[in-house]
């Protein structure tokens, strides 16, 4: 929307597991059927309450969401695996180690790369994690007097005042190693991902005209 989107949510996305024991569907009460054991996973994913977070004036909302789910080998047989793909959004108020201990347990060991281990602590304690990306968030990093010059023509231009990133973006790698950093670019962010996804050429130009002023 050509306006400022301040630091960023860090991100955490990992399997949380349930285990069965396989079976000839006729003969269902010879196993273990993992997918039903999922449904406390779900009940669990729809308990969760989402916050909305103020983090150095700006107002940054988590989230806790299933995006994928797996399981089963064939149409008559007990499945003896169900994994749930969670989507972990987290505030800048938290570092990754305590998003992880909200999350799994402060000791569960699932670590990138090294298989499943089970949940000691958090929403899912109990269950198999087995942990597919992490990434840590930024807070907002507006105060540098180069932000400061970029949030000034923003709101000339345009009238935007700041928001919180609710995505993860680079900004996140830049803060980490001390280089100030901001989001700013053309196009609505509630498109993003959707059918209907656009940019319009207008933002483009107004992109294009406030960076050559701001560099010059």
């Amino acid at each position: 929307d050509c306006g400022i989107e301040g630091g960023c949510n860090g991100t955490m996305r990992f399997d949380v597991i349930t285990h069965g024991i396989a079976a000839h569907s006729a003969r269902a009460w010879m196993g273990k059927n993992a997918i039903h054991a999922a449904a406390e996973i779900l009940n669990r994913l729809n308990a969760y309450e989402n916050r909305a977070i103020e983090v150095d004036g700006l107002t940054y909302q988590e989230g806790l969401n299933a995006t994928l789910i797996s399981g089963g080998k064939g149409t008559n047989v007990i499945p003896d695996e169900c994994r749930v793909h969670v989507n972990y959004r987290f505030a800048p108020d938290k570092s990754l180690a305590e998003a992880k201990a909200l999350m799994i347990g402060a000791d569960a060991g699932a670590e990138l790369g090294n298989g499943e281990h089970v949940a000691t602590g958090g929403v899912f304690e109990g269950f198999g994690i087995e942990m597919k990306d992490e990434s840590p968030s930024a807070r907002p990093g507006l105060t540098s007097p180069l932000a400061q010059s970029l949030v000034e023509l923003v709101r000339e231009r345009t009238g935007r005042e700041p928001l919180a990133k609710l995505g993860w973006t680079d900004v996140a790698r830049f803060s980490m190693l001390g280089i100030p950093a901001v989001n700013l670019g053309a196009g609505s962010p509630l498109l993003a991902h959707k059918h209907d996804e656009q940019l319009p050429e207008s933002d483009l130009l107004l992109m294009a005209n406030l960076l050559e002023d701001w560099l010059k």
